[in-house]
C-alpha cells in the first residue's frame, strides 16, 4: 500500500496512469508546486507504476533516441506515442521538445521522456574546453562554467547532461584529449566534483539544473596507442590507483548518470562488462543512478566478437547492466523475445527500468513534464539572441585558463600602441574558438584574435592581419576533417601557393613592431575519433613561423590546440608562447587581455608536454623503477631515451606569470604523523614582482618505502593564492592518512607506516622537500 505522501504524489501525476484525463496543454501546464517526495515514497511511486506498465512499454523507458537519418522526427513522434521511448538527445529547443513531450503525454502511460544533451563546456555561450579549465586550477571557475551551461540547457528544455568527461588522459595522441580534464587522478576528481555540482546545482529537480551524467566508464582515456575505439589492458591495481577515482568523485558529487564507454576493459566490453556496471559500479560504489550505453555501443558487441547475434548482444548488455540502450535497435527488437522465452528474467527489465524513472523522478518531471519546456508563449523569440549568452564570465574563465608557457626578455604585456601583425590560419578562426563539442554554440559569435586584438587597439594602435597558411596542405586530412559536412566545411582551404601566403605574411610582419601568430591545429583535429600519429603543428605552419622569425621582430605564439604538442622549435625561438587551448565564445578578448597585460596569466598546465613522440607516456606521476635516469650522474644503463634531452618539455603544473614569486622552504609542524592524527605542511610565498598575480601551489607526496611499487610523487593538494607585488603569505597543507592511502596488491585502501616526502613547489618539478614519518 502507498504512505499518504506516495498517494499524494501519485494523484499530483494521475495524468501519467492508464484511462487517466488527457494531458492540460503546455500553454496551460501550471508549474509543480508540491515539494518532492522522500526516497522511501518516490520507491513506492515507482514501484506502483512499473506494476501497471506492459512488457513493451517497459523496453520502450530503455530507450534512448536521436532525431536524424535512423529516426526521422514524423516517425519519433508515433514511436514516444505508442510508449517506446524513454528519452531523445540532440533535440535542443523548446520549440523542438514541447511537441516530442506532448506525445509521451498521448502514451498510455503518460510517462514523460527526458531531453539529454552532450553539453561539455558550454550550451549557447561556450566556455574553453575542459582541458582550458582545468588549466584554471580553480574550481570556482570550473563550477560556474556548468552552472551557466546547465542553466542555459535548462532554459532551452534539456533535463540531463552526457558530461562531465573524466577520462584520464596521458597519451595525448587521444583526439578526446580535449574533452577531459588532464592527466592526474586528483585535479580530474576535483574537476569532476565540480563540474557535477555546477550541472546539477542544489538539485537536478530544479527548473535551472541539469542531471550529470559521467562519462566514460571507464578507463577510456588509456585506449591502446591513444588511438580511439581501442583496447584498454589495465592491472587492477593501476585501475583502482589512477584512472577509477574521477568517476567515482563525480559519484559521490551527486551525479544522476553514467554513460558507458566504448572500448573494451581486459578483454571484456564495457558495455557487457558484469564486473565493471555491476560489482564495482553498483555494488562496491553503491551507485543508484541510471547508467546509458555510448551510441549503438549494444550493436558493437558484435564487432568487438563477443556476441554472434542481436539477441546475444541484447542479452549481454542487459546482464551487465546497461540501463538504457542508446541509438540502436536491440533492446526494441530483442528483449520481447528473450523475456518470453525466459533467457532474461522480467526481474533484470524491472531493475533497468526503475533506474531510468527514478531518473526522471529526480530530474522533476513527474512533477513536471514540461518544467524545463515551459510555455509556448514565453519561448525565446531568437534562441541564439546575443541577450542568452554569458560573455563576461566566459570572458573571465577564458582568462584564467590560458598557460604562459615562454616570455623572454618580458616581451609580453605589449604596449597598446603601434601596429601589432595578426597573423596564421587561426588567427579569424571562429568555429575553432568553440573547440570540440561546442553544444549549441554559434560561430559567428564567437571572437577570434584578429577581432580581440582589434577591439583592445581600438583607437591606440593599428591591427594587421595575413593567413600565412593553411592549417594543413594534406588533402586526406582536410577531407576526412570534412567528411562529415561536405556542404559547409569546417575548414576551407585558401588556394593560393604556399610561398605566395609566406611571403604575405612576412611583408605584412615587417610593417609591425611585433607579430602575433595563431597557429595549432583546427577543433576537428582534437576531436572524437582524431587520434593523430604526430604532434607537431601540421602542415606549413613551421615553415611560416620560421620566415617570421627571419623578420628579427619580437614573434608570439599564440597556440590553439586540445592536446599537448610537441614545439621544440617554438620554445627555443619563439619569444613568448601563450598556449590558449580553444578558449570558447570570448577567447579573442581574453587572448588579447592577457597579451596587452589587462590581466596576468595565472593558468597551470594539466597535462605532460613531451619533446617528441616516442617519448609517450611522459605523464609526472609514473612509477619508481630500479634504474632510474639521474641527472648529473651518468646516463648508461639508466632509463631514459639518449637521442634526446630527459624530462618533457614543460612538466605537469607548469605556467608563468608576468610577475614572478618565491617559495620558502617547506615547514612541518611534526615529524611523525599518529593514525588519528595530523600534521601541516606550510610554506611563504612571495609576490617578488612588480604587479599583482596569481600563482598555484602545489603539494605532492612520495611513499619513500612500500608494499608495492609507488610513483615518484602524487598530488595531493593545491592552493590558487593571489598576492600583490611584495605581499606574501603562509600556505599550510593539512596532511592526515587520508592523504596517504592507496590500492596494494590485494586491493585494500591502505596507508602504510614508514616514511614520506612531502614536496610543495609552483610544478610538479620545481619543489622543496621536507620528510615525515607515519606511525
Amino acid at each position: 500500500m502507498l504512505s499518504t505522501l506516495a498517494l499524494a504524489a501519485s494523484l499530483a501525476c494521475a495524468p501519467m496512469f492508464a484511462g487517466a484525463a488527457p494531458a492540460a496543454p503546455a500553454d496551460t501546464a501550471a508549474p509543480a508546486s508540491a515539494n518532492p517526495a522522500t526516497a522511501a515514497d518516490r520507491q513506492a511511486f515507482i514501484d506502483s507504476l512499473i506494476g501497471r506498465m506492459t512488457l513493451d512499454e517497459k523496453i520502450g523507458q530503455l530507450r534512448l533516441i536521436s532525431i536524424g537519418p535512423e529516426m526521422p522526427a514524423p516517425k519519433l513522434m508515433e514511436e514516444i506515442t505508442a510508449g517506446r521511448v524513454g528519452g531523445t538527445f540532440n533535440s535542443v529547443t523548446r520549440k523542438d521538445n514541447r511537441p516530442l513531450q506532448e506525445a509521451a503525454m498521448r502514451s498510455r502511460m503518460k510517462i514523460p521522456i527526458f531531453f539529454a544533451y552532450d553539453v561539455v563546456h558550454g550550451h549557447r555561450t561556450v566556455f574553453p574546453i575542459s582541458l582550458g579549465l582545468a588549466s584554471s586550477w580553480d574550481m570556482g571557475v570550473v563550477e560556474k562554467a556548468a552552472r551557466i551551461s546547465g542553466q542555459e540547457a535548462a532554459s532551452d528544455s534539456l533535463d540531463a547532461t552526457f558530461a562531465p568527461m573524466v577520462d584520464i588522459s596521458r597519451d595525448p595522441r587521444w583526439g578526446r584529449t580535449s574533452e577531459g580534464f588532464g592527466e592526474d587522478p586528483f585535479l580530474v576528481s576535483q574537476c569532476a566534483r565540480a563540474s557535477v555540482k555546477g550541472f546539477q546545482g542544489t538539485s537536478p529537480a530544479n527548473p535551472d539544473s541539469v542531471m550529470a551524467f559521467v562519462k566514460h566508464f571507464a578507463l577510456y582515456g588509456a585506449v591502446e596507442g591513444g588511438r580511439d575505439y581501442n583496447t584498454v589492458d589495465m592491472s587492477p591495481q593501476r585501475m583502482y590507483n589512477d584512472y577509477l577515482p574521477p568517476y567515482r568523485a563525480g559519484l559521490e558529487a551527486g551525479a544522476g548518470g553514467v554513460m558507458i564507454a566504448l572500448n573494451s576493459v581486459n578483454g571484456q566490453p564495457a558495455t557487457s562488462n558484469k564486473w565493471l556496471l555491476r560489482d564495482l559500479l553498483r555494488k562496491e560504489w553503491g551507485f543508484k543512478g541510471v547508467t546509458v550505453s555510448d551510441h549503438g555501443a549494444i550493436d558493437e558487441l558484435l564487432r568487438h566478437g563477443v556476441a554472434s547475434t542481436g539477441r546475444d548482444a541484447a542479452r549481454l548488455a542487459i546482464e551487465a547492466g546497461v540501463d538504457m540502450s542508446m541509438a540502436d535497435t536491440r533492446y526494441l527488437e530483442q528483449l520481447p523475445t528473450l523475456v518470453k522465452s525466459g533467457a532474461v528474467p522480467m526481474s533484470l527489465i524491472d531493475e533497468a527500468v526503475r533506474e531510468v524513472l527514478n531518473a526522471k523522478y529526480d530530474m522533476g518531471l513527474f512533477q513536471d513534464p514540461f518544467r524545463r519546456i515551459g510555455r509556448a508563449a514565453d519561448d525565446p523569440p531568437d534562441v541564439n539572441a546575443e541577450s542568452r549568452l554569458h560573455r563576461a564570465e566566459a570572458r573571465d574563465a577564458a582568462r584564467k585558463s590560458m598557460v604562459l608557457l615562454e616570455n623572454r626578455h618580458r616581451t609580453l604585456p605589449l604596449k597598446k600602441g603601434g601596429t601589432v601583425a595578426v597573423i596564421g590560419p587561426l588567427a579569424d578562426a571562429q568555429i575553432d574558438m568553440m573547440g570540440s563539442w561546442s553544444a549549441a554554440g554559434v560561430p559567428k559569435q564567437s571572437v577570434t584574435l584578429l577581432q580581440g586584438m582589434r577591439d583592445a587597439l581600438a583607437g591606440k594602435g593599428q591591427v594587421t592581419y595575413a593567413r600565412g597558411a593553411n592549417i594543413t596542405d594534406d588533402p586526406r586530412v582536410v577531407g576526412y576533417l570534412n567528411f562529415l559536412n561536405w556542404d559547409d566545411p569546417e575548414v576551407v582551404q585558401d588556394k593560393r601557393a604556399d610561398g605566395d601566403m609566406i611571403d604575405e605574411a612576412v611583408r605584412v610582419a615587417r610593417g609591425a613592431e611585433t607579430i602575433v601568430v595563431a597557429v595549432g591545429e583546427t577543433r576537428g583535429m582534437s576531436h572524437e575519433a582524431s587520434s593523430r600519429s604526430s604532434l607537431g603543428l601540421p602542415g606549413s605552419q613551421l615553415a611560416l613561423l620560421k620566415a617570421l622569425k627571419r623578420t628579427g621582430k619580437p614573434l608570439v605564439l599564440v597556440l590553439m590546440n586540445g592536446r599537448p604538442l610537441t614545439i621544440n622549435w617554438e620554445k627555443e625561438n619563439a619569444d613568448a608562447i601563450l598556449e590558449a587551448w580553444y578558449p570558447g565564445t570570448e577567447g579573442g578578448h581574453a587572448i588579447a587581455d592577457l597579451l596587452f597585460g589587462d590581466a596576468n596569466p595565472s593558468g597551470k598546465l594539466p597535462v605532460t608536454f613531451p619533446r617528441s613522440l616516442g617519448q609517450i607516456p611522459t605523464y609526472y606521476n609514473a612509477l619508481r623503477i630500479g634504474r632510474p635516469f639521474t641527472p648529473g650522474k651518468a646516463p648508461n644503463y639508466t632509463s631514459q631515451y639518449f637521442e634526446e634531452e630527459y624530462g618533457p618539455l614543460y612538466p605537469f603544473g607548469y605556467g608563468l606569470s608576468y610577475t614572478t614569486f618565491s617559495m620558502s622552504d617547506v615547514r612541518l609542524s611534526g615529524a611523525k604523523l599518529a593514525r588519528d592524527g595530523q600534521l601541516t605542511a606550510s610554506v611563504t610565498v612571495k609576490n617578488t614582482g612588480d604587479r599583482a598575480g596569481e600563482t598555484v601551489l602545489q603539494l605532492y607526496l612520495q611513499d619513500v618505502m612500500a608494499s608495492t611499487v609507488r610513483p615518484v610523487k602524487e598530488l595531493k593538494d593545491f592552493r590558487k593564492v593571489m598576492l600583490a607585488p611584495g605581499e606574501s603569505r603562509v600556505i599550510d597543507f593539512p596532511i592526515g592518512e587520508d592523504k596517504l592511502r592507496f590500492y596494494n596488491t590485494s586491493l585494500e585502501y591502505v596507508a602504510e607506516p614508514g616514511e614520506f616526502n612531502v614536496q610543495v613547489g609552483f610544478d610538479s618539478a620545481a619543489v622543496k622537500e621536507a620528510r615525515f614519518t607515519l606511525e
